[in-house]
């Protein structure tokens, strides 16, 4: 048998094995010429009517195939096919320089516009994911994949996207996005004020909660008297809301009058707090300690000091004072950890115990992330806390706990156990909710 004979041994890049190959009946063959890039153009668009599916599919990944096959695969009726189009013809996207045909250009439009309305959720979260962060991506097929009905597929561009403008985010933002939406948009690089503005005028805990643990937004001070106004009802808002940068004294002063005393100790320990904010912090210090002694009757300076928790020697400090009279939660967590003690039966007693600060310190120590990531997570009151804890390597009953006492959800909302024991969601749907906001997977 000669290499002619035999279809598996042609050469794709020679054009006459190739149309051998295109004609063959054996599907692998088929599938070689269409994967390969030395295919001819019009080989290519033979191929992307191909019967077998693989055929199709490797023709929708081969970066040579003519944007005339794309546009047939945009309409292709595999799932797979369409999806591997998406990621494709993303890919070369950037590529694409200002001297090129203006009908190439045109074509690649209109396969991502086509892609973008595509039936499946899953060809449409992939675009978004690969144009989420391209600064060269189309703005009409950006906006039509940042007001999407499916927040799989709004999220990642709606959080990264440099396409969107100021206009298109408040737009979106007024006409009431799907549940999610405004959380993604609140955790941007860079959210200007009149977008915190709309996003502040809504009324979503939980993207307010992501807004002000973004310290990259531009808050103004009014909208945040505002907030600070609503600010007692919303415990989520409260640690976002003490660890702000740039903290005006009269936004120091507020704060110091609700906010629980392991949040107040926080606020006392910032060292770049101005004079002006620190003298405020003092004095709201000392004003909450009077007035628990002021309402306690005969006994009230031993309820102050137990509201506050401070030593009468610490009620005349600034923050920043390096003295401390207890061990923080975040200090007790770490030093437990790395005796090996901090166990989930450990933190199972601080949970009973109601030690609700020292279980977010001690799930920050065992996720290994910073305690403003901890907050956003579980101030978004959604069963995504499941895979912060899942991120411990703490067990599902644990994390039913997690839910329906620190993430305060309802009993009906929160995730059960799937068999009794295991996490209802795999692994990499735990992963793609934390990668929601920011976290990567440990190293």
């Amino acid at each position: 048998m000669t290499a002619c004979d035999d279809p598996q041994l042609l050469d794709p890049a020679d054009y006459e094995a190739a149309k051998q190959m295109a004609r063959s009946a054996d599907p692998a063959v088929r599938r070689r010429v269409a994967a390969s890039p030395e295919t001819r153009p019009e080989l290519l668009y033979f191929l992307a009517a191909d019967a077998v599916t693989e055929v199709r599919q490797a023709i929708a990944t081969n970066a040579g195939t003519p944007r005339q096959a794309d546009l047939m695969l945009a309409k292709d009726r595999e799932v797979a096919v369409r999806g591997a189009l998406a990621q494709k013809v993303a890919r070369l996207l950037p590529d694409l320089s200002a001297d090129q045909a203006s009908q190439i250009e045109r074509l690649t439009l209109e396969c991502l516009e086509a892609l973008a309305r595509d039936q499946a959720t899953e060809v449409r979260g992939i675009l978004s994911e690969a144009l989420k962060e391209l600064p060269g991506a189309p703005h009409g097929v950006i906006n039509t994949l940042a007001r999407d009905v499916e927040l799989s597929v709004c999220a990642p561009v709606l959080q990264f996207s440099p396409i969107l403008t100021d206009e298109d985010l408040s737009d979106i933002i007024m006409r009431g996005p799907v549940a999610g939406a405004l959380s993604a948009i609140a955790g941007r690089k860079q959210i200007s004020a009149s977008v915190a503005d709309a996003i502040a005028r809504s009324d979503d805990e939980a993207a307010m909660t992501a807004l002000l643990a973004n310290p990259s937004a531009q808050i103004r001070e009014e909208t945040l008297d505002r907030i600070l106004d609503q600010a007692p009802q919303h415990e989520p808002w409260h640690a976002p809301l003490v660890r702000r940068p740039r903290l005006p004294a009269r936004a120091v002063a507020r704060l110091a009058s609700f906010v629980a005393d392991n949040l107040l100790k926080v606020l006392r320990e910032r060292t770049d707090l101005d004079p002006a904010a620190a003298r405020a912090l003092a004095e709201g210090v000392r004003a909450r300690v009077n007035r628990g002694a002021g309402g306690n009757g005969g006994g009230g300076a031993g309820v102050a000091r137990g509201l506050v928790d401070f030593g009468e020697e610490e009620l005349g400090h600034l923050p920043g004072d390096k003295d401390k009279a207890a061990e923080r939660p975040s200090d007790k967590a770490a030093r437990l950890n790395k005796e090996g003690k901090l166990t989930e039966k450990l933190l199972e007693g601080a949970l009973a115990e109601g030690d609700r600060a020292f279980v977010l310190a001690g799930l920050g120590e065992l996720a290994q992330l910073p305690m403003p990531i901890i907050d956003r997570i579980i101030g978004t009151h959604a069963p995504r806390a499941t895979s912060l804890v899942w991120r411990c390597g703490l067990s599902m009953r644990f994390a039913r706990q997690v839910q329906l006492r620190i993430a305060q959800i309802p009993p009906k909302t929160a995730l059960m156990a799937k068999e009794g024991v295991l996490y209802p969601m795999s692994d990499d749907e735990m992963r793609w909710q934390l990668a929601f906001f920011g976290v990567e997977e440990k190293v």
